[in-house]
């Protein structure tokens, strides 16, 4: 009799002992089925998290309106320049959209092939960008008479129709003004950029300037960009009645000239380069692109040029022409 209960009461305690194991199982299964969710949520957010910074990566790539302008006297652009100054110009310009170049030979061939050979070099660099060169001024003489140009990337700018010289100045220049009608890719408006080389300091580039005040006018628009080398500052009296009319200078007492030999350690000579925007300009920001850094590097710097680039980021405020992209 002792025997049974004894049997009986330890089937009671192993019953427990497997009652109380079940639970224990269950209990590390809900466990490890938390930790499980826990780990599928803490995934779930990580893959939210880098979607979401992919999407601020793309949304930075989407182009912006407005865009970067370069205006560059680069002296005697023709034969030249090597194909190693011509990879030294391209560096320099590579993260611009729109360039205006003044100083392109005229009197051969070679001023025009240096500016393919140009385009050519930066069409290696990760964007296409389109030119056009344009016919010799008509100069009082041949050896004032040169070619301007025009380079930009089509992904970030259009030109509405080829650029022109401007025959009403022609007579009132010694190197009339190249003229191209453009679009910033996704504005409605356009804008014109007049590209410029006054004749020197000494033949007085002011009597010629002031021809200038009229594009509003003439072209029925006030986005209007005059850049390139003017020969005096923008603090030269030709200029005030742009000033009373809206334009604006992109730089201010920038010096923008090469001296031919450092005195101490200066390099730079005269502020006249620059590029004067009209009221339906908006100004971002603007500067000189020192590609000399010091004068050890003068003597080499000149192989390029002896002018520094101006630059202008802007944008539109309205008042041209508005054309269906």
């Amino acid at each position: 009799m002792r025997n049974k209960h004894f049997f009986r009461l330890l089937l009671f305690v192993l019953f427990l002992f497997a009652a109380a194991g079940f639970r224990w199982e269950n209990d590390s299964i809900f466990q490890v089925g938390e930790k499980k969710e826990e780990a599928n949520l803490q995934q779930e957010t990580e893959v939210e998290e880098v979607e979401t910074v992919f999407e601020i990566q793309i949304a930075e790539e989407v182009p912006s309106k407005t865009i970067k302008i370069v205006s560059w006297n680069i002296q005697h652009m023709g034969r030249t320049k090597t194909p190693e100054v011509i990879l030294e110009i391209a560096k320099i310009l590579r993260s611009y959209d729109l360039v205006a170049i003044q100083e392109v030979v005229a009197k051969d061939p070679a001023g025009a092939q240096a500016v393919a050979r140009l385009a050519d070099e930066l069409n290696r660099m990760g964007f296409q960008w389109d030119y056009q060169v344009s016919d010799p001024t008509r100069s009082p003489s041949g050896n004032l008479s040169e070619r301007y140009a025009f380079l930009w990337k089509p992904s970030r700018v259009r030109m509405i129709h080829r650029a022109k010289l401007d025959k009403e100045l022609e007579d009132l220049c010694y190197r009339e003004p190249f003229v191209g009608q453009f679009q910033i890719r996704g504005e409605d408006k356009t804008f014109y950029v007049a590209n410029y080389h006054s004749r020197k300091y000494t033949d007085r580039p002011e009597e010629e300037i002031v021809h200038l005040l009229d594009y509003p006018e003439r072209l029925v628009s006030e986005n209007i960009l005059i850049a390139g080398d003017f020969n005096l500052n923008e603090r030269h009296e030709v200029w005030e009645p742009f000033y009373r009319k809206g334009f604006r200078s992109a730089v201010k007492d920038s010096r923008t000239t090469l001296k031919r030999k450092c005195a101490g350690e200066n390099y730079l000579n005269h502020p006249i380069d620059n590029i004067f925007y009209s009221k339906g300009i908006r100004w971002v920001s603007a500067g000189t692109i020192d590609f000399v850094g010091s004068c050890e590097n003068l003597e080499e710097a000149r192989r390029i040029s002896d002018h520094l680039p101006v630059f202008m980021e802007f944008g539109l405020d309205g008042g041209g022409l508005s054309i269906n992209k």
